[in-house]
């Protein structure tokens, strides 16, 4: 195997500066801590170097899976110690569950991010914003995949297709495991040399897919639960070369799907937004009172669900939160307990 075909193109040849005496890899998994890397020759355990773990400054600067990374073979190549991650041409990356502002990156240099929502108790088109603004900030080109859509019946079916357009103009597929149906277009969907990422909540049916992809049951998978849901059964990011050449990416589950400081992302998820808020009489307006506001206008017409345009307030207030420094926040946070406190002096009184 070359390097080529582990996505290795001149892109990244450019910027593979300072590597002399080490070996180009791929991370293919990321474990709490512990890497596996792919080369040229084998794929082996790998560790990170004393200098690379303690003067990294930021968790996300280190390896995650589809990084580009140098590393130094040992032990007659049967593992590497990692001294330099490769900058990173595409990213999946979230906001870290809890209250913090920490940066978590999903996948690093992927093509194309297949956003999975499940025909069935899984749907939420407020989640597939989310994961669409994601793949946006980023810059990674997103599709969204229907599974599971032998379980609904025609209409309901419908009715998912049309929530889904509401939402989005990326491009939709959809597949059934049970059936089969749609797995040849998904195939056709995955380029040679290309990596691909499954994203989705717990039990949509992603390892399903990579099951059916590889042609065998390599992962383990629990069927559905008697309310129809699936089980989450992946506990890893791993990278999978598939026979066709093409790399993808499986992903847990999940439950958290914060978004980052990433204007220029959330307007590129809500595409329609970039348009009418050009058309807007004033470069600063606020969708509220200003005349000449094309928002309101599509909103009273009926081209802009007033549902979507809350969600984008929403994404966009978060992110410019989690932008803000923790100063800020303090202060943010402490005038709007006096103002909390106030309201509740005036209701006393």
């Amino acid at each position: 195997m070359n390097l080529s075909q582990l996505g290795f193109d001149p892109w990244f040849a450019a910027r593979a500066n300072d590597v002399d005496g080490l070996t180009l890899a791929r991370v293919c998994a990321v474990d709490r801590g512990s890497y596996r890397v792919r080369h040229a020759s084998d794929e082996i355990p790998a560790e990170l170097s004393g200098k690379l773990s303690f003067h990294t400054e930021r968790a996300a600067d280190l390896p995650c899976v589809g990084d580009w990374v140098a590393v130094q073979c040992y032990d007659h190549g049967r593992a590497a110690i990692i001294h330099q991650v490769l900058p990173r041409r595409t990213f999946l990356r979230r906001r870290a569950a809890g209250e913090g502002a920490a940066e978590q990156m999903i996948a690093a240099n992927v093509d194309t991010a297949f956003i999975i929502q499940a025909c069935h108790f899984d749907f939420n088109a407020n989640r597939l914003e989310r994961y669409l603004v994601m793949a946006a900030d980023g810059g990674v080109k997103p599709v969204v995949l229907l599974t599971k859509t032998d379980l609904p019946g025609p209409e309901e079916l419908q009715r998912k297709r049309a929530l889904v357009a509401d939402v989005t103009t990326a491009r939709v597929m959809e597949v059934s495991s049970v059936t089969g149906a749609g797995y040849e277009e998904l195939r056709a969907a995955m380029e040679p040399g290309k990596t691909c990422c499954l994203l989705g909540s717990s039990g949509v049916g992603k390892t399903t897919i990579v099951n059916r992809l590889l042609g065998r049951d390599a992962f383990v998978t629990r069927t559905v639960s008697d309310s129809g849901e699936g089980v989450h059964t992946t506990t890893r990011r791993q990278l999978i070369l598939l026979d066709s050449g093409t790399m993808l990416i499986d992903t847990p589950g999940m439950r958290e799907l914060g978004v980052l400081g990433t204007g220029d992302g959330i307007d590129a998820g809500f595409g329609e937004m970039a348009a009418l808020t050009s058309a807007c009489r004033y470069a600063d307006c606020t969708h509220r009172h200003e005349p000449g506001c094309a928002v309101r206008a599509a909103i009273q017409r009926g081209d802009l669900q007033e549902e979507r345009y809350a969600n984008y307030l929403k994404l966009k207030k978060e992110a410019e939160y989690f932008e803000m420094s923790s100063l800020d926040k303090r202060k943010k946070d402490k005038s709007f307990g006096k103002l909390v406190k106030s309201v509740k002096k005036g209701m006393k009184g």
